[in-house]
């Protein structure tokens, strides 16, 4: 790919203060080689410039939960209590191809572009996912999806995950990692989730899981009762008191940490329904959060503790869920996030960039030399440099005011179109 040189009214790197005429050059490998004061950066002979004068230049946005497979599945799905909103999900899962997952995966990842986002955590038990942000030279993690709610499946389950493992670690790339994910409380015994915590540090794998999500997995969890108790039931599967030794545990946390799932290599999902102890367990292990406030309103599941979150220490990054959640809008989450979290806008801004980059321990969410040139430009009315990520975020709108992206210094979107 050619070198390029680019210039803005704001430079956002997010690694200090607003620059004001700022610029960048990038390198032919996708690199940022310089960034500064546009007169401090150097323009090489032959290499092409670009300027936006009024508009700012940040990283490329992170969103630290999707599942892309699921694009186009969007009001498919009008059930409101989570259990059987659980089940009308896989049930219209179960009538697409590997063909159609790509297709959505592919569509998904062009979406993500218009919007500004270049590096994804998505979740997903197809395997597309993996093969469309690596197609498209995106970056972030892909979590391969594992289920097996009776303690009998652990061995099936295991086989069907190495397999697929292996199949998509030859997609793998220094911008784009592959990892596991045992699903969620209500979906995964006792005995998988041990299993799979083991694979994954065997074969230095990140983790994902779906955790604390909503009231229904804490009834079932703590007391068994409920209506995932009910399937579980109906199914013949041993509830977790009997997996437990006869006690149920005190809460999902606590159950997922009594099997070594938690650590600083694991990314919890949602983390709504917490307590003190919880938080302090999730802090002592160091894991990551991928904070989704659109998906557990929509859900009714309530509001994350998120400000006890952040004063607690954990890593934390903004999240969408799926469409069949709620309607993608990373910006909207990071509004609502800071909102809830009582946060300034540099802080709620950092939710989708830095920190979502640090949570999942990529190269990402940064403009700084030797990263990956990750890079969004979107019109902004700023007048000063305390004023520029709070008026981006007032005036953030993707269909009007984002004007292009690169992924790893190729241009992927442009003023209203994506680009081969």
């Amino acid at each position: 790919m050619p070198a390029l040189r680019l210039e803005a009214r704001w430079l956002l790197t997010m690694d200090g203060p607003p620059i004001e005429g700022g610029a960048m050059l990038v390198d032919g490998r996708g690199r940022i080689m310089a960034v500064g004061p546009s007169a401090t950066v150097a323009r090489p002979e032959g290499v092409p410039e670009s300027n936006f004068p009024d508009a700012v230049i940040l990283p490329g946005l992170v969103n630290t939960h999707t599942h892309l497979e699921l694009t186009g599945l969007g009001g498919l799905v009008d059930e409101l209590d989570f259990a059987p909103w659980v089940r009308s999900v896989r049930a219209l899962k179960s009538t697409r191809s590997r063909e159609a997952f790509l297709d959505a995966a592919r569509e998904g990842v062009r979406r993500c572009f218009a919007a500004g986002v270049t590096s994804v955590a998505d979740t997903g038990d197809s395997g597309t996912v993996m093969r469309a942000l690596a197609e498209a030279g995106a970056g972030g993690i892909a979590y391969q999806e594992v289920f097996g709610p009776h303690p009998d499946q652990v061995r099936e389950s295991m086989e069907g995950l190495v397999a697929r493992v292996t199949e998509l670690r030859t997609l793998e790339t220094d911008r784009l990692k592959l990892g596991v994910s045992p699903h969620a409380p209500y979906t995964v015994s006792g005995p998988l989730y041990a299993a799979v915590a083991r694979f994954a540090k065997q074969e230095r794998l990140p983790l994902a899981v779906h955790l604390a999500e909503s009231p229904a997995e804490t009834e079932f969890v703590t007391r068994g009762e409920g209506p995932f108790a009910e399937a579980w039931r109906g199914r013949g599967i041993p509830g977790l008191d009997a997996q437990a030794g006869g006690e149920f545990p005190r809460s999902p946390v606590a159950w997922l940490d009594r099997h070594a799932v938690l650590g600083p290599g694991t990314l919890c999902i949602h983390l709504v329904q917490l307590d003190a102890w919880d938080i302090a367990c999730l802090a002592n292990r160091g894991v990551a959060v991928a904070h989704c406030p659109g998906s557990n309103r929509a859900h009714r599941h309530g509001d994350a503790p998120l400000a006890a979150v952040l004063a607690a220490g954990l890593r934390t990054g903004v999240g969408t869920d799926s469409e069949v959640s709620a309607p993608p809008d990373l910006i909207a989450d990071v509004r609502a996030a800071r909102a809830l979290g009582g946060l300034t806008a540099d802080a709620a801004l950092a939710l989708v960039t830095r920190d979502a980059a640090r949570a999942l321990g990529i190269a990402a969410g940064r403009l700084v030399v030797g990263a990956p040139a990750d890079l969004v430009v979107h019109a902004v009315r700023a007048e000063s440099g305390s004023t520029v990520a709070g008026a981006l975020l007032d005036q953030w709108n993707p269909a009007t005011g984002l004007l292009a992206t690169w992924s790893g210094g190729r241009p992927v979107y442009r003023a209203g179109h994506a680009l081969p």
